[in-house]
């Protein structure tokens, strides 16, 4: 089988190479996938830079979430069939085939659309969580940067129907357009002047009393800018691979709590992830979860792909196709 390998950390684009290998057999609790459709996130990247918050053993094969079918149960499976298409978390993912724990992948009904199916763990499932662990009251404001992107946009729709109201921050003017476009009207760009203001108006001067931040560098001290006093500020992500900038000011004196927030270590229960993951396969059955893919590319290609998901202004996630 062809896969995607690395062998020392660094750009994705240089780094990557295709090679063939044998195809693995699953061991126990296990189950061999055929790889349909398996997105290129940003952990994936920073993890082949090294700069994740775990570093894989090399060389490695990258690619952490998946739809695939299965080809191979392995001893003690009884959850799962030949022949069934499952989502869910996985390793090694940007491979022909590739190795799953049966606990961690779900069924998915053929009414789910393959772009949703292999995005939806990662984002949605962040979002789901991170909602669930804010301590925020509907009515209460929240304020996110980056929110043209797959976890902005799914905060926004899950917020709203908890009651939430969430304030997005975007970098680009015709971003906010964009957005309005999908019903998320409450968004600001921060490029130009008096953006803050902006805000204000949108809020009503109502108090912003949680911040969650994916940008890193400035993307802290914008957000961090409109929040009211005793806010927290979540760092959930670090696209621009720069440390927060903070101020000691917005620590001493208005009594701002900084916290991260990691999917793969959650403060939150198995039970509950469970309970999350059913809503997100039942609302990607009900369409209420769709999922876009800008393009994917085959294994072969796999230098070509990585670029092109660091390309600004896409429309969906970038795919790796088995």
């Amino acid at each position: 089988m062809k896969r995607a390998v690395y062998t020392e950390f660094g750009k994705p684009e240089t780094v990557l190479t295709t090679e063939e290998s044998a195809r693995p057999e699953p061991g126990p609790g296990e189950v061999l996938v055929r790889m349909v459709l398996s997105p290129v996130h940003n952990h994936d990247l920073m993890t082949i830079a090294g700069q994740y918050g775990h570093k894989p053993a090399l060389p490695a094969v990258p690619g952490t979430e998946a739809v695939g079918v299965v080809e191979v149960l392995g001893e003690g499976v009884e959850n799962l069939q030949v022949g069934q298409r499952v989502a869910g978390g996985a390793q090694n993912s940007w491979a022909e085939y590739y190795l799953a724990d049966a606990r961690r992948v779900v069924p998915v009904p053929d009414s789910v659309d393959d772009a949703t199916a292999c995005q939806l763990v990662s984002m949605p499932l962040s979002a789901k969580m991170l909602l669930d662990t804010l301590g925020v009251e509907a009515g209460q404001w929240i304020a996110l940067n980056a929110a043209n992107g797959a976890v902005g946009k799914l905060v926004a729709q899950y917020g709203a129907a908890l009651g939430i109201k969430v304030l997005g921050l975007v970098r680009r003017a015709e971003a906010v357009q964009e957005m309005a476009a999908l019903g998320f009207d409450t968004v600001v760009a921060t490029e130009g002047e008096a953006w803050q203001e902006k805000a204000r108006a949108i809020t009503g001067g109502a108090p912003i009393v949680r911040g969650v931040e994916s940008l890193g560098g400035k993307g802290a001290a914008q957000l961090l800018s409109i929040l009211s006093d005793g806010a927290e500020l979540i760092s959930f992500g670090a696209m621009t691979a720069r440390p927060l900038e903070i101020s000691a000011g917005d620590l001493l004196f208005r009594g701002i709590t900084v916290k991260g927030f990691w999917a793969a270590n959650p403060p939150v229960k198995p039970e509950r992830i469970g309970q999350l993951l059913g809503e997100l396969v039942a609302d990607a059955a009900q369409g209420k979860l769709k999922m876009a893919i800008e393009a994917s590319y085959p294994i072969d290609a796999i230098a070509e792909a990585v670029t092109a998901s660091g390309v600004p202004g896409r429309k969906g996630k970038i795919a790796i196709h088995g």
